[in-house]
């Protein structure tokens, strides 16, 4: 796919991975809809997508409802015309061990740490994937696009049941889609991120950064650009369909 002129919906755009995979595209021409829950953040990604070459728009939409998801698309079908692609970014963390038993007492992962990150991270992954598919469909477009991020967390992490599900659950997801949707001239493709330098990495105590750090065979923290890259390869690549990138620097 030649990304000039293409119209992308990138989730979780606000910030952080999204921001700079909006960027990245809007440096190669395309039209990016960026999605998320902050309009500051927004409008400052819509400034960089503009200043590297390509247009943006904000849409602050929470992707777990159904009914922000179905308007999200239909109203960037209005205000660009067309639909080339999604990339599902957006995520939450809600952390905490299975079950923990400390001095007689036992606690456990609740039922709402689990619930809101699926509802965000699976749940909403399925509807912009689903609603993407149908307008592209209904479009006719001669290609399009589906890019779920999923994470090195899905081969299980620990503290993060919900979340390694959820990242399991993408990556799974997209290689569904690929079989479905092929007849269609829809390919997708996941993207798993290794420790990307982001402002949550940024804000931990120095020791336990370098921990991280000296974890990975290249000994450095990835980029969100270096994600970004990832993500246009599987855009640009038209034999490409179905499978997931490790992004990490060889940590798995």
């Amino acid at each position: 796919m030649n990304l000039k002129d293409k119209v992308i919906v990138v989730t979780g755009a606000g910030r952080g991975l999204g921001r700079g995979i909006a960027t990245l595209l809007a440096g190669k021409g395309a039209k990016i809809a960026c999605v998320d829950l902050n309009q500051d953040d927004l409008n400052e990604t819509v400034r960089q997508c503009q200043a590297a070459g390509g247009d943006g728009k904000a849409y602050l939409v929470n992707v777990a409802r159904e009914d922000e998801v179905v308007k999200l698309f239909d109203d960037v079908v209005a205000d660009f015309g067309s639909l080339h692609g999604v990339v599902n970014n957006s995520g939450i963390t809600r952390d905490g061990l299975l079950v923990k038993a400390k001095d007689g007492e036992i606690t456990t992962m609740s039922l709402q740490q689990w619930q809101a990150v699926i509802d965000v991270n699976l749940t909403g992954v399925f509807l912009c994937g689903r609603e993407a598919a149908a307008r592209m469909i209904k479009l006719g477009v001669e290609e399009g696009v589906i890019v779920n991020i999923s994470s090195l967390a899905r081969q299980g992490s620990f503290g993060q049941t919900n979340y390694s599900a959820a990242k399991a659950g993408v990556a799974a997801m997209a290689e569904s889609w690929a079989k479905e949707l092929a007849r269609y001239n829809i390919r997708t493709g996941a993207v798993a991120p290794g420790t990307i330098n982001t402002d949550m990495i940024a804000a931990m105590k120095p020791e336990a950064r370098d921990r991280l750090i000296g974890a990975v065979p290249l000994k450095r923290l990835g980029e969100p650009e270096h994600i970004a890259m990832s993500v246009a390869f599987i855009f640009e690549n038209s034999y490409f369909t179905g499978r997931c990138i490790d992004t990490d620097g060889g940590l798995r």
